[in-house]
This record gives C-alpha cells, structure tokens and sequence, in this order.
C-alpha cells in the first residue's frame, strides 16, 4: 500500500472525489468480437482505456488503485495503466487449466510490449493505456521484460524452494513495478530505489501470505518449501486448513521475513492484522476488505506518514 504513496509528489486534496467517481461508473466492459476477445480480453469504447483499467484495478487490485489515486493528476492514468498490466499478468496463472494456454497469453503480452515500443499498440485496453503512458513518461522496456519473465517462470505450480526465491520473484515483479512507477513520476534517487525494493519484496510476502487460503481450496500450496519442512509442515496440513502451533510457526516464520523489509518502510496493515490473531492465515478476519483503507491512506497522505 505504501508503494504509491512512497515515491513521492502526491496530491491529496482531489482523492475523494476521484474515489467517488471512478467507483460509481459501471463494471468492465463486456468482450467483442475480434484478437482480444480471442485472447480472453475486452474492449472498451475509445478512449475509455483509462476507466477499463481503473475498474479492473478496482476488482482486482483495490489497494493498487487507492494508491493509484493518491498520486498527481497527470500520473494517476500513467499508474493505473502500469498496475493493470501487472494484474493482467498475474491473473494468467489462477485463469488456466494448462500452462500451454498461459504461455500463450505471456507471448501476446511479451510481443504487445515490443509493439509498444515500435508505436504500434495492439487493440487491447491495457495494451493501449500502457503505450500512452511510455511514449508520455519515456519508461524503460527493461522492467516490463523483467516483469514477463519472471511471470512466465512461476506459471508452474510448484512451491517455492525457500524464502530467498520467494524474494527474487517478488525483485522482478512488484519491485519492477514500482521502479516504472518512479520513473513515471520522474524520481531519479538511489534511496527511493532501494525504498521500492524493500516495498516490493515485503509486498510479494504478504501477497503469498494473502493468496494461501484461496490457493488451499484449490489444493495448492506455494509457500516456501524449506520453512514448511522445518516445522514439519506439509502441503496436506495447509490444504486441510489445520491451525496447530507449527502451522502458525509457518506463517510467523514467512512474515517475519516481510517484517524485516518493512524496518525500512511501512507497509504493515496485514503483517498488523495476522498478528492480532496469532498468526491463524485461515482467520476469516483476514479475509474482509478493510472498510476504512481509503480514509487510511488519505490521513497518511495528508500528514505525510507513510
């Protein structure tokens, strides 16, 4: 959540009444014909590239658009293009049956980024929102290539081996995502980069962490394999949603580690949250929207904590 607010330059006179008028506009267009619909996308009417992106983030990824909201007018679409990428990349893993079909999707994306950067968008929302928001800011190809490409690797599922792989995948996605967003905002500064990294592998964390009981009732398990074995936890007892001591110890272990990132920032909300109920990833509470998240981050904007 921290990750917008923390690259610095935010507005916040104008939050609420952009939340109220992004959030009362209708749901995401349904598909048409042609190459989008053919690849599991949608087409908006034109020029309604931005409002499909806010309402996929709004979905999809509510506290990326809170914080989306929160930075300059003249960035906000340029940042909200940039976090539906990300969701639409990180959506292709829990909407495939076979990792054919998601390498695939990977591939439109991987040539809709070189098309990008050739000025030749493809006719898809995100794609197009993306290309104005590189030839307005200048973005480097670099990150979206990282970003791809660590995508495509963790489309296999498997557990990650230890917290050290869980990191690097959170480097190469959330921490390229919020390097794009500081060079949108034009902040050329070694300690916002090393600020983002911290963000971005602390928020691969907690987003591993959020996803496990969704992941459960689909007899998955991705947490980090060296954890689980040292306290003798195994997939099943995940699965099966036991909340024993070393369960728990799992989780305590995993966002410790998150903990350690956030000494340098904050961006503790659901690391808070987990511990009142005693590291139990299963508690229903963890599961509610936070009601008052938007009041949150407009409070912390406007005292300038974050």
């Amino acid at each position: 959540m921290a990750a917008a607010t923390a690259a610095g330059g935010l507005r916040s006179a104008s939050f609420p009444r952009v939340l109220r008028a992004v959030g009362a506009r209708g749901g995401l267009p349904w598909p048409r014909g042609g190459r989008a619909a053919a690849a599991g996308w949608s087409r908006p009417e034109p020029g309604g590239e931005a409002q499909y992106c806010a309402e996929l983030l709004r979905k999809r990824d509510y506290e990326g658009f809170l914080c989306s909201l929160l930075l300059p007018a003249e960035s906000r679409t340029s940042a909200l293009a940039l976090r539906a990428f990300n969701v639409e990349l990180a959506q292709i893993k829990d909407s495939i049956t076979q990792k054919t079909t998601g390498l695939m999707r990977m591939q439109f994306w991987r040539k809709a980024v070189e098309d990008i950067y050739c000025n030749n968008p493809p006719h898809q929302p995100v794609a197009v929102a993306l290309w104005r928001a590189v030839k307005r800011h200048n973005l480097s190809k670099m990150w979206f290539t990282k970003i791809i490409d660590e995508r495509e690797k963790n489309l296999d599922d498997r557990a990650y081996r230890n917290i050290q792989e869980l990191e690097a995948y959170a480097e190469n996605t959330q921490s390229a995502l919020l390097y794009l967003i500081l060079e949108m905002l034009g902040v050329k500064d070694i300690h916002a980069d090393h600020a983002a990294s911290h963000i971005g592998k602390a928020q691969g964390i907690v987003t591993c962490l959020r996803a496990t009981p969704y992941h459960c009732t689909r007899r998955k398990v991705f947490l980090p394999m060296d954890i689980c074995m040292l306290h003798g936890v195994s997939q099943e007892d995940f699965i099966r949603c036991k909340q024993e001591k070393n369960v728990r110890d799992v989780i305590y272990d995993i966002a410790s580690q998150a903990h350690i990132h956030l000494e340098h920032v904050a961006l503790d909300d659901y690391l808070y949250n987990i511990r009142k109920v005693d590291f139990n990833i299963f508690h229903p509470s963890l599961q509610k929207r936070n009601t008052l998240l938007p009041l949150y981050l407009y409070i912390r904007t406007w005292k300038k904590t974050y």
